[in-house]
């Protein structure tokens, strides 16, 4: 939950950085999307990892624990949102000269940050939800159709959120443009997500074969399914 909150919290932060990667070879034109390079930010490498200590989290704890630490994320960035803000305001010592380096980099545009926390609100709970649900129906069976899934709902929604919110301020006015920059996004997203599925599938092994709670549920379910004629 720590490196949860961690992540979700640096991802802000390195966020704000404009990222231009594969523009020399990377060119692409599918009617409204047009790539010219893969324009994303300095979290694009630290986002999916969210989602895969989420998809941790959920399978190992279930819903009411990742419920708990969707909230605590969404508690710690708006306080870290809070004291940006707070410190940008503070008036600057003399001697003092970055205080316009500062405020590019941690200033809170309010609709950047509605944007971010509506979207990871909306997609985190998503992916935890279609994650649990379909844990319910298949058990311990096909980890990785639980992973996909969850992931393209999730990243889905979030995707969809966030680009709703923050596309006029990022300059979007055109359906052509919002297309690109959400689908683009979306994809990017959950390419890199099924990618690093191994990872998750190491840590969601490791972890259920030593948290002592996932093994009592385990021993539970089989006591009941025993009582079943």
């Amino acid at each position: 939950m720590a490196l949860f909150v961690g992540v979700m919290l640096i991802s802000n932060i390195t966020g704000t950085k404009g990222v231009l990667l594969f523009d020399d070879w990377l060119h692409l034109s599918l009617g409204p999307i047009q790539l010219n390079g893969l324009v994303t930010d300095g979290a694009f490498y630290l986002f999916p990892l969210a989602y895969v200590l989420g998809d941790v989290i959920s399978e190992v704890y279930g819903f009411r624990a990742m419920r708990r630490a969707i909230l605590a994320g969404f508690a710690i960035l708006l306080l870290a949102s809070i004291c940006f803000w707070l410190t940008i305001e503070l008036p600057a010592a003399p001697f003092y000269e970055n205080q316009d380096a500062f405020k590019a980099v941690a200033g809170v545009v309010p609709q950047f940050l509605l944007a971010g926390l509506a979207g990871y609100v909306v997609g985190e709970f998503l992916n935890s939800f279609v994650l649990v649900k379909m844990k319910e129906r298949a058990g311990e069976k096909r980890l990785w159709a639980r992973l996909i899934g969850s992931t393209v709902v999730g990243e889905f929604g979030d995707t969809v959120v966030f680009c709703a919110i923050a596309a006029s301020a990022l300059g979007i006015s055109t359906w052509g443009d919002f297309l690109n920059y959400t689908i683009v996004g979306f994809l990017w997203k959950t390419l890199v997500e099924i990618v690093i599925m191994p990872i998750t599938y190491v840590v969601c092994g490791w972890l259920k074969k030593r948290e002592p709670s996932y093994q009592e549920a385990l021993a539970a379910a089989g006591a009941d399914n025993a009582d079943v004629p």
